[in-house]
């Protein structure tokens, strides 16, 4: 049979446009978070917050989150993929532009505006998942580490551009809202090119996740684990996030450009691990290299807090941040190896995950006012401990039928 070539062509160029605007969703997504967390500094001292309180107001991200991850399937399955990351691109600059202007205000604008901002960047983060696992699908290949690789690369640019900012004496206001502009515009145009969705029926008829509710997603064992290892690397990657210029700036006394470098140094080397990680799965499988990079980021936390000077902070940084890499990658993709339940399963693991956004900057922020903020980051260890014995549960299933066909007829993007 001879297949022509204009469909084929249409398809391949629809794949191509899909698979940048997920790489797009990730990196702009990256952008925002980082940028805001660059400005962490600043705003504390405006506020005049010490540790616990700054956790505290850090939560208000996680709570927006969690909230909107519970939600997120069935905004998803409402609005599509394509839509949802589109109007939480919105949201996301709204809720940003709130904190840039309101912080000089005091503490309810920014709690106000985090909420908005954690609410977007939940359902934005399962709809882009959701997408990259219908790309991957079509593509015949792994390429979900390299979409979060993308947002690593975005969380580094925006690290440099606010490194940048806080040296050039930048006002956060017009720093945040230039960010929220940029990022929200990007994102709502790159995702028209988005693929619509797959919507798989079941044996009986219909899609699982209406056949069966969230509740059903919440009772799979594998699907709790997988859940729990994503909340234990999740907390290892939010610290990192959230705390290591903090940690810099006051545990070993530097300027607060020395303590944001510090902070791009941990993203590079996340970006890194994300961009090479998918040779090493390809070779050695899931479950051997998480246990490797688990005992990294170990190595690199031993190193970062408790190291003699700032070089060596560094070097823990750049171990912290390798080791960190690819765990919330390569849950996804565990949660999305049945391609007619991924949504659902996709929804639950980032869930679970996000609750270590909740618990992380108030257990952090607690145990930073009774010894330090860099000695505080101790509790790390005990959740990498955890994830290392549950990476047994990240092992690839069985291959479905739909699996099957789709690698054996890769695209070429």
């Amino acid at each position: 049979m001879t297949l022509t070539a204009g469909p084929a062509l249409t398809t391949d160029r629809s794949l191509r446009a899909a698979t940048r605007a997920v790489y797009a969703a990730f990196i702009w997504s990256g952008f925002a978070m980082a940028s805001w967390a660059t400005r962490i500094p600043q705003i504390r001292d405006e506020l005049r917050l010490g540790p616990s309180q700054l956790g505290l107001v850090l939560v208000a991200i996680a709570v927006g989150s969690i909230i909107s991850l519970v939600l997120s399937g069935q905004i998803v399955a409402r609005l599509g993929s394509r839509a949802t990351v589109a109007a939480m691109a919105v949201l996301l600059a709204v809720g940003l532009t709130v904190v840039a202007a309101g912080y000089h205000l005091g503490v309810p604008p920014v709690v106000l505006g985090l909420f908005a901002f954690g609410f977007a960047n939940g359902a934005w983060d399962v709809a882009m998942n959701v997408q990259g696992a219908l790309v991957e699908r079509r593509l015949g290949r792994a390429i979900m580490p390299r979409f979060h690789a993308g947002y690593s690369v975005g969380t580094v640019a925006g690290a440099l551009l606010g490194t940048a900012m806080v040296a050039l004496k930048v006002p956060v206001t017009a720093h945040l809202i230039a960010v929220a502009v940029l990022a929200g515009a990007s994102t709502f145009v790159m995702v028209r090119t988005f693929l619509p969705d797959d919507a798989p029926a079941s044996a009986e008829g219909g899609s699982p996740e209406k056949k069966g509710g969230l509740l059903e997603f919440w009772t799979e064992p594998r699907t709790l684990l997988v859940g729990v290892f994503v909340l234990a690397f999740a907390f290892t990657e939010g610290a990192g996030i959230d705390w290591i210029a903090v940690a810099v700036i006051d545990g070993y006394d530097t300027p607060a450009a020395v303590g944001t470098l510090a902070f791009t140094v941990f993203l590079t080397a996340m970006t890194a691990g994300r961009w090479f990680g998918p040779a090493l799965l390809d070779r050695f499988g899931r479950v051997p290299v998480v246990r490797a990079l688990a005992v990294i980021a170990l190595a690199g936390l031993a190193l970062f807090i408790f190291g003699p000077n700032t070089p060596t902070a560094y070097a823990g940084a750049l171990l912290w941040g390798t080791g960190a890499s690819l765990g919330f990658p390569v849950a996804m993709s565990a949660a999305s190896d049945d391609p007619a339940r991924a949504a659902g399963r996709v929804s639950v693991v980032a869930s679970i995950g996000y609750c270590a956004f909740l618990g992380g900057p108030p257990l952090i922020g607690v145990l930073g006012d009774h010894m330090s903020v860099l000695r505080a980051l101790i509790a790390i260890p005990v959740l990498l401990t955890v994830a290392f014995l549950l990476a047994g549960a990240i092992r690839p299933l069985p291959e479905s039928p739909e699996t099957t066909e789709t690698s054996e007829t890769p695209a070429r993007v």
